[in-house]
């Protein structure tokens, strides 16, 4: 019953350590041509794809849905997976990559207002000190305090807006998992995400890169199932069984990831702030694990 009852924690935490992870294979792509945009039209049209095909064998019931269950996908799918990666790129053009990564790891605040307000979601002390802990963290993991920040306030808008996109999720994801099961939820966010994905296509881009290195496909492969289709599947689940907030909490964990995988993928320092910031993470995930 125990094991039961850590389940959905641990799912959200492996969904983190999956998106974590994304940097050896974003990094790859990036080395062959691809833009960021680029890299979002491969994660979602190749997760979906990827989801498309493994349901369309083993279990076709993903794809029945009722209509008024739609608003809720476009809200998974477009206005949150597509709407924060656009406002995060953005970000990333206007101010420093520290600045743009703390802003988006204000999403777990959101999450914990928005659920207060439409769920009268307890905000606990524990809960409080989890989300102060990790957002601590993931500004020292970041490297908020290793330089300055460079930020304008058009950047500032953006990266508050990818949080708050980020947050969507668990919110419209709440919404979708009263009335779909975790799996239809999680093809239905890609069935809307990947078309809407289209947007940021660069078809000569796109070209350059895969016709040119036939083996990248592989490692677009990767992306889409493993750092995409897998932790969402994985969060989605763990959503349907705990509350937004502390879900939303726990995957911050991912910075952490990123940075260890940094650390020993690519050789990155690591300084005394980013030790500081793991532990704080991970002490805030294990008070709500």
């Amino acid at each position: 019953m125990e094991a039961q009852k850590r389940a959905p924690a641990m799912a959200a935490i492996l969904a983190a350590a999956l998106w974590g992870v994304i940097g050896l294979w974003n990094r790859k792509l990036m080395a062959a041509g691809l833009s960021p945009y680029s890299i979002v039209v491969v994660r979602n049209l190749g997760g979906m794809a990827l989801l498309l095909l493994f349901f369309a064998v083993k279990d076709r019931s993903v794809f029945r849905v009722e209509r008024r269950c739609l608003k809720y996908f476009f809200g998974t799918g477009v206005v949150s997976v597509l709407l924060f990666t656009v406002c995060y790129f953005s970000c990333q053009k206007l101010c420093s990559l520290a600045a743009a990564s703390i802003l988006l790891y204000t999403a777990p605040s959101f999450v914990v207002l928005l659920s207060a307000a439409l769920w009268k979601e307890p905000v606990s002390g524990k809960k409080l000190l989890a989300l102060l802990l990790t957002l601590l963290g993931c500004a020292c993991v970041c490297g908020v305090f290793d330089r300055g920040l460079s930020v304008t306030l058009p950047g500032i808008l953006l990266g508050l807006g990818s949080g708050f996109f980020y947050a969507l999720y668990s919110i419209f994801g709440r919404y979708a998992l009263a009335h779909c099961p975790p799996l239809t939820v999680t093809v239905w966010t890609f069935l809307f995400a990947g078309p809407a994905s289209l947007v940021l296509f660069r078809p000569a881009e796109l070209g350059a890169a895969f016709g040119g290195n036939p083996s990248l496909l592989g490692t677009a492969l990767v992306l889409a199932a493993f750092s995409t289709a897998a932790p969402y599947i994985l969060y989605t689940w763990g959503l349907a069984r705990i509350e937004p907030g502390r879900a939303s909490i726990l995957a911050s964990l991912e910075p952490v990831v990123a940075a260890l995988t940094g650390i020993l993928a690519f050789g990155e320092p690591m300084s005394p702030a980013t030790v500081l910031g793991m532990l704080c993470v991970l002490a805030g995930v294990t008070i709500l694990r």
